[in-house]
């Protein structure tokens, strides 16, 4: 399929999105469970879309191909460290599309729209988080000008 030729646009997400950002919220978790041990099985919910939809500091976006929502993300306003060298910072969450979408930059052009929402608040530092062993994500999010500043560890002790 030639993106190029087809309708694509991101826009902010609403209500009515739903049903369909639930849905990849749970796909966003199955193909996270493959990096994390410690998750539960099941439904896992890990945030209220509806409270982020209606929050003045987070921008939920949807990107839609010729109509169809075929991906999501969101930026939101955080507070940092008291130690850290600026107040707020940006952070980026909820970074999905669908697999048959991917590699088209789509999740590109989703990032760039939410950067763009956390420059107009005047902040310039923005952060997420990835699972390390997920190399696909990290390449795509070092290839957008992420680096690597903390790895959190873990081991189950008896």
């Amino acid at each position: 399929m030639d993106m190029n030729n087809k309708n694509i646009i991101t826009r902010p997400a609403t209500s009515i999105d739903l049903p369909q950002l639930n849905e990849f919220l749970q796909s966003l978790v199955e193909a996270e469970r493959p990096f994390d041990p410690t998750l539960k099985d099941g439904e896992i919910f890990y945030y209220d879309i509806q409270e982020l939809i209606s929050d003045k500091d987070t921008e939920i976006l949807v990107i839609e191909v010729d109509n169809e929502i075929v991906g999501s993300g969101y930026a939101q306003i955080r507070s940092a460290k008291p130690y850290q060298r600026y107040e707020v910072y940006g952070y980026l969450g909820f970074m999905f599309v669908k697999p048959e979408f991917r590699g088209r930059g789509l999740n590109s052009l989703l990032m760039d729209d939410l950067k763009k929402w956390i420059l107009s608040k005047g902040i310039t530092e923005v952060r997420l988080q990835v699972y390390s062993d997920n190399e696909a994500a990290v390449r795509a999010y070092e290839k957008a000008g992420f680096k690597k500043i903390l790895t959190e560890m873990r081991c189950e002790i008896n």
